[in-house]
């Protein structure tokens, strides 16, 4: 249910289609943006869209010439965090005063994250950064296959909890890129957040009437967490096929496969929401990040400003809205005898 179809390189013998003209150079298109009536081949889509990362890091990543600054991206071998390293290293990667260091976590998921995390290690290599990674076994957390086995258990004895792998899985990958970017001493997190998953997350949001949640959204330039290096997603406006035509036009080594496990998140439900709603309205999903930038610029405007402020879990020290964080209350919970 998209609203952006790629388009054939070449016409078929097969079939007579023959794809639009660029509306920059009339080479053959691979995109035709509903949301803004542009057509576009491979490199003008790529122009375009270095165009868009490089405003938003102005944006959202304050660079101070007299001292050294540490990116860490967050990435995991798919396209998002594939596309988001490589324009980092090209348009920031050259400066003297910016270290980029990029981590993957490991869930545990086997015949999922094996191959995913080596093809983040062979960009890696090709684009001569330096490669950092932890698991969920080294931080403390069950695997993500041994979640799974434990949540029938779960639901067994325990009322209202959620056995939905990704509640578990999310909470515990956070505490992984927080665990990564502490041991690099980053200064900054990026993240391959997209216009897709923006858009989700703030419908989401809207949904539950949760207002912390949208003012806690990334970008934290302005805004950032105490005891975290501020989150910043200069893919925040890309659509998510276009980072997938970008990432083949680029050639970058992929991992294509789904998680396993994420059938039935609530997330996926969202997702075609936002899809349809953009095949309706072109422009939705833009509209949808706006309001919540919206929302957080109204925000600072209160007296006193409406703000959230964590305090530490008293067992692991992380930022917490409680007394114990989600990722502690979650590993105590999957701490049941199976037997």
């Amino acid at each position: 249910m998209e609203v952006m179809q790629p388009f054939a390189m070449a016409e078929s013998k097969q079939s007579p289609f023959q794809a639009p003209a660029c509306d920059v150079c009339g080479k053959d298109a691979v995109v035709e943006q509903a949301y803004s009536g542009r057509i576009l081949c491979g490199y003008h889509l790529e122009k375009s869209i270095r165009k868009k990362v490089s405003k938003e890091l102005r944006k959202q990543l304050y660079l101070d010439k007299s001292k050294p600054t540490t990116v860490f991206v967050a990435i995991s071998g798919g396209k998002d965090s594939a596309v988001l390293l490589t324009l980092l290293v090209e348009l920031i990667g050259m400066r003297r005063d910016v270290r980029i260091v990029a981590g993957c976590v490991d869930e545990g998921i086997d015949g999922y994250r094996p191959p995913s995390l080596q093809c983040a290690i062979d960009l890696c290599e090709t684009l001569g950064v330096e490669f950092i990674s932890t698991s969920y076994e080294n931080l403390g957390f069950h695997q993500m296959d041994e979640v799974v086995k434990r949540l029938p258990m779960i639901s067994e004895t325990k009322e209202g909890v959620s056995t939905i792998p990704c509640s578990y899985c999310g909470v515990f990958r956070r505490q992984g890129i927080n665990a990564l970017a502490k041991q690099v001493d980053a200064d900054v997190v990026a993240l391959g957040h997209n216009l897709d998953d923006m858009a989700q997350t703030v419908l989401m949001n809207m949904t539950n009437g949760d207002i912390d949640r949208t003012l806690r959204l990334a970008p934290h330039t302005d805004t950032p967490v105490d005891g975290l290096p501020p989150r910043i997603v200069p893919l925040r406006w890309i659509p998510e096929q276009e980072i997938h035509l970008l990432a083949m036009h680029k050639q970058l080594p992929l991992h294509h496969e789904e998680c396993p496990y994420a059938q039935g998140a609530l997330r996926w439900r969202y997702r075609d929401i936002v899809a349809q709603l953009e095949q309706d309205a072109p422009g939705t999903r833009h509209s949808l990040v706006r309001m919540s930038d919206n929302i957080k610029h109204v925000a600072r405007r209160v007296e006193p400003p409406v703000q959230s402020h964590p305090t530490k879990c008293q067992r692991c020290g992380s930022p917490t809205s409680g007394a114990t964080c989600k990722a502690c209350d979650m590993r105590d919970l999957l701490d049941i005898d199976l037997e």
